[in-house]
């Protein structure tokens, strides 16, 4: 228990560190705005990854669905928030997103994640697609191929944005790997080595790998939302197979099954990106370069399936500790 605390207390600090920094930082302009964009894409890259990983990387569903989702939480916001004026109107479309991603997950889920590999792949392609498609041919409602532009942003400035941001962040983060720890998390891991193995112990593999995608679909509306309220313009072409690629290509660069991974390369990739934009066109160039560099060199992603934990890092600072002692 007293390790506990220390680790609760430990990551506590951490994000304040880091919510301080970031705060100063955003609120006198030492992040300027053309880099508060690329901030703001990485925090969002970082929701839809985390969520993606939990359904390849802890269940071992390939999906490519996501975009469809993130559509969903996307529109649902800027509709909502066009009915309902402030942050009233923000935060009833985010749940609203939530909750209509959560449903249409489960009815797709059931008959879906029956299915394996290349199998299930194509049918949540299908179904993104089918969102898409629906969104394009719901007249006034979605404003078909022209997109909602004008979208309310509720804050008085970025600043209060990104703090919001930053906060959902760190609880969808703390939830997702707080589920992966969990009973049903583990059950759920079971089921990604071995699903045979894992129904003859009496785990449900259709009801958990269904879970994990609920909560990977609610992930991807909250990113969604976020990302259609600070943009101010959505399209149906913002949500294609493309977006639910450069998702994957996250999961897949930072590590399968490794939540700190997805962290670690939505920062670097979306570094990466921002500083190729000088090349034009040739940085997609680059850009695909270093992604095939890691996967001949790291081909389990950079951290593989490796985390970073709180409770190692003070064991490592203990014993130098305990060395230093004994030296002296």
């Amino acid at each position: 228990m007293k390790q506990f605390n220390k680790t609760n207390l430990g990551w506590l600090i951490l994000i304040a560190v880091m919510a301080l920094v970031l705060f100063i930082g955003v609120s006198t302009n030492m992040i300027s705005p053309f880099y508060q964009i690329t901030l703001v894409t990485i925090m969002i890259n970082i929701i839809l990854a985390i969520g993606l990983n939990l359904v390849i990387g802890f269940s071992g569903q390939f999906s490519l669905g996501h975009a469809g989702f993130m559509a969903i939480g996307a529109y649902s916001g800027a509709i909502i928030g066009d009915m309902m004026e402030g942050l009233a109107g923000f935060f009833v479309g985010l749940v609203v997103g939530m909750i209509i991603s959560i449903i249409v997950a489960l009815i797709v889920g059931i008959p879906t994640l029956r299915l394996k590999g290349d199998y299930l792949a194509i049918a949540t392609l299908g179904v993104a697609e089918i969102i898409r498609i629906l969104i394009l041919n719901m007249g006034e409602l979605t404003n078909g191929a022209r997109g909602i532009s004008g979208i309310s942003f509720p804050f008085e400035s970025n600043t209060g944005f990104i703090m919001i941001l930053f906060v959902i962040l760190v609880v969808t983060t703390i939830l997702t790997v707080n589920y992966i720890n969990s009973s049903p998390g583990r059950a759920t891991i079971a089921i990604r080595e071995d699903e045979i193995a894992a129904e003859s112990m009496g785990v449900n593999a259709t009801t958990y790998k269904v879970i994990a995608f609920m909560i990977g679909a609610a992930t991807a509306s909250i990113a969604g939302s976020m990302y259609g309220t600070y943009f101010s313009v959505i399209n149906p072409s913002d949500f294609t197979f493309q977006k639910s690629i450069d998702v994957l290509i996250i999961v897949v660069f930072g590590g399968i099954g490794s939540v700190t991974g997805t962290i670690v390369a939505a920062v670097v990739l979306g570094v990466l990106n921002t500083y190729l934009q000088s090349f034009g066109e040739l940085r997609m160039i680059f850009y695909a370069l270093a992604i095939i560099a890691i996967m001949v060199f790291r081909p389990g992603g950079l951290l593989g399936n490796r985390e970073f934990t709180m409770s190692s890092l003070m064991k490592r600072f203990g014993k130098k500790d305990s060395a230093k002692k004994e030296v002296q």
